[in-house]
């Protein structure tokens, strides 16, 4: 697919380059987060951790993956997210981590994944993780083996859908049944991906939109 081999080497090209970083990420932030003299507060301990923002070719589109997380006693239940998790001491660098925990989450051999560069780092307070989102692709789609485990479903989405004027927009999100409050997030065929996961994603779409 002579489209997405340029695509992805245009998007080689601006991740080699000044970042958007926290300006972008905090367009799509929820007022809770906290920032001090324009910049994230992030503790000494933080966990250090990676996901893979992983494009592939599918019918003529360019689409990127992630994954509804199960339904269970902690902070991010039921949240949709790119596929990763916290860095472990086998794991040589966080783009090993990022492979690794796609490969368990979604099935897909690191092999077969090329990586390009990485978008800003970002800390999540609820868990404490400071996450570098590392980017790569593949050059056909993924034979996807979701970990019924850890992954409820995966979402295929196609690139274009996030430029969309309407995918964008703030509504109420509920966390638990009595924390409610409105957040930005990108809303897709009734999926909602917001907080963290729609903050790297934004600074994504910057990254990637014309003159950036």
């Amino acid at each position: 697919m002579a489209g997405f081999e340029e695509f992805i080497g245009e998007l080689r090209e601006k991740l080699g380059k000044p970042l958007p970083g926290l300006a972008s990420q905090l367009k799509m932030a929820g007022t809770r987060r906290l920032v001090k003299d324009g910049k994230v507060i992030i503790p000494g301990d933080a966990r250090k951790s990676a996901v893979l923002v992983l494009f592939y070719p599918s019918e003529e589109k360019i689409n990127l993956v992630f994954i509804k997380r199960t339904e269970y006693p902690g902070v991010h239940s039921g949240q949709i997210s790119f596929p990763g998790g916290g860095w472990e001491n086998g794991d040589k660098n966080l783009e090993e981590t990022a492979l690794r925990e796609a490969e368990e989450e979604i099935g897909v051999d690191r092999k077969n994944i090329v990586t390009i560069g990485y978008l800003t780092d970002l800390f999540i307070p609820p868990s404490n993780f400071l996450v570098t989102p590392v980017v790569g692709y593949c050059m056909e789609r993924p034979d996807f083996k979701p970990d019924p485990a850890e992954v409820d479903r995966i979402l295929e989405i196609p690139l274009d859908h996030f430029f969309l004027q309407e995918t964008k927009q703030v509504r109420e999100i509920s966390v638990y049944p009595d924390l409610r409050f409105e957040a930005p997030g990108f809303h897709i065929d009734g999926n909602i991906i917001w907080g963290a996961t729609a903050m790297m994603l934004h600074e994504l779409l910057d990254v990637i939109s014309p003159g950036a």
